[in-house]
């Protein structure tokens, strides 16, 4: 079993200061945040942008800003940018991010409903975008709310537009979406090639299920306030709250935590 892959996924597109005051929202704030989880046991940063009043936004501007912060105060750590539909559906929108060359971003290989909205990825988007990031030599986290997306996603590698091997991200428990059930994981384990590299999500309270899961059958795990603001039913986290419980159950279970140069190695970015 490889060691564990931590990933925090720092912000987000829905949760406001409103909602929980650990929210990072500026560029200062997700940096300081991020270098707080890596000292904790991140190797893998999320991000997602916000603007001056702290609403979504895939201004490129924006992302440099969020980028050069972390890389002064946290350079080892891997940057995997959004390309996320909420802060605006059109391709130009979306792959704002890339221009930035990051080590690895979010590639999301199907649509599917949100409770707000329907996330469109038409198989052209796809493609598209796809061909974009193996320019770049960007390593796609294929982020899976279906399980269709898993055969898209082995579809783009026989054409040659994913290299191996594939980094998948199961996202479980999203309203409208699959459950967080060990059922839908285990279909989810099923259909993956046997090389695949997979990560796991947990929407709410079902981040410590997904923990569990990545832990324990040689996965690797996602948290933090993007997905989950909750530490225990009744009392708000901090991204690193999350980062140092993960840690420590990898530990009692006996598993090592990646740094980053092993989770470029696990993951095989190419830079």
């Amino acid at each position: 079993m490889s060691k564990l892959i931590i990933t925090v996924a720092t912000t987000g597109s829905i949760y406001t200061k409103a909602d929980t005051p650990h929210i990072p929202i500026t560029a200062e704030e997700i940096a300081n945040d991020v270098k707080e989880c890596y000292n904790a046991g991140a190797s893998v940063v999320h991000i997602h942008a916000r603007d001056k009043d702290g609403r979504k936004t895939h201004d490129f501007m924006r992302y440099v800003e969020i980028v050069e912060k972390i890389k002064e105060v946290c350079p080892k750590i891997i940057i995997q940018l959004s390309t996320g539909g909420r802060a605006g559906l059109d391709y130009e929108s979306r792959t704002q991010g890339l221009k930035l060359n990051p080590e690895s971003a979010a590639l999301t290989t199907g649509s599917v409903n949100f409770e707000e909205m329907v996330y469109q990825n038409s198989p052209k988007f796809i493609e598209k975008i796809s061909k974009e990031m193996m320019k770049r030599n960007i390593k796609p986290e294929i982020e899976v709310y279906d399980i269709s997306m898993i055969y898209k996603a082995i579809e783009l590698k026989d054409k040659g537009l994913i290299r191996d091997p594939l980094y998948f991200n199961f996202i479980l428990g999203f309203k409208n979406c699959q459950p967080a059930t060990y059922n839908q994981l285990t279909s989810l384990l099923n259909a993956i090639p046997k090389n695949s590299i997979w990560d796991i999500t947990g929407i709410g309270e079902n981040q410590m299920f997904t923990v569990f899961s990545g832990i324990s059958l040689g996965g690797h795990v996602r948290i933090g306030l993007e997905d989950n603001i909750y530490y225990k039913p009744d009392k708000l986290g901090k991204n690193v709250d999350f980062v140092e419980r993960t840690a420590k159950l990898a530990k009692i279970y006996g598993r090592d935590i990646a740094s980053p140069d092993e989770a470029r190695r696990i993951l095989k970015i190419r830079r």
